[in-house]
């Protein structure tokens, strides 16, 4: 019998297991003996913070980060051949939303494999369920370019289109130029832009909040080297 390909949710912070994985996806976690990860020291840290009996030393890893060699990745899937299932792990949040695992779950439905999504923490749907704004129609954009000119462009283009299409506009960066990037839609977005900040949700420090810009301006808050995503709406 061949084995499945789980897609397995990691904590988004330093949060209670219990608070933010149902039991089911525990059990899995703990009968699995092969996973695709992008980190293995952190995935073994996860592991072990699920359930401290887990034997690490027992689990095979492939890694699949910006470093490895698209050739290799086919033969990720092998065990599942041999009958064994695979653990798609994410290092936060759910597997292959802005994570590399959407290539190995591509390469499972062509292999006509099962795969199986399991419940977990995703800082999208959290932040948008809790931000206020449009939920029935929103876009997440990933990361804005990093050069100044080509990210004031894309900041407007997105307040645009929310206008536009009156769509919630979401993107995250990398947590050492949140402050940057702040700096930037407050200086670039109409005054009466809603945007909504959420950073370390699921955690003890979870900050969400929503404001127009220009309440914004006058009460910037402390995200700096926070993990956030933001949220505009014209």
């Amino acid at each position: 019998m061949s084995g499945q390909l789980y897609l397995v949710p990691n904590t988004l912070g330093d949060s209670p297991i219990n608070r933010n994985l149902p039991q089911e996806v525990i059990t899995t976690i703990e009968t699995l003996k092969y996973y695709i990860v992008e980190n293995v020291r952190s995935a073994r840290r996860f592991l072990k913070h699920v359930n401290s009996d887990i034997n690490i030393d027992e689990l095979t890893f492939f890694v699949l980060d910006k470093h490895t060699n698209p050739n290799d990745i086919p033969s990720f899937l092998n065990p599942i051949d041999q009958g064994h299932s695979i653990g798609l792990l994410s290092e936060a949040g759910c597997p292959g939303v802005a994570d590399p695992g959407a290539d190995i779950v591509l390469l499972a439905h062509n292999k006509k494999i099962r795969v199986i999504p399991m419940i977990g923490p995703s800082s999208i749907l959290l932040s948008v369920m809790a931000s206020g704004l449009n939920g029935q129609s929103f876009a997440f954009n990933g990361y804005l370019p990093v050069e100044k000119g080509d990210a004031i462009k894309t900041l407007k283009m997105l307040e645009d289109r929310s206008i536009k299409e009156k769509q919630t506009q979401l993107f995250i960066e990398t947590p050492y130029r949140n402050l940057k990037i702040l700096e930037d839609i407050i200086a670039t977005c109409r005054p009466q832009t809603r945007l909504c900040i959420a950073c370390d949700i699921t955690t003890e420090n979870e900050f969400i909040k929503t404001m127009t810009v220009a309440q914004w301006r006058k009460n910037k808050p402390d995200i700096n080297k926070r993990p956030a995503i933001f949220l505009i709406l014209g």
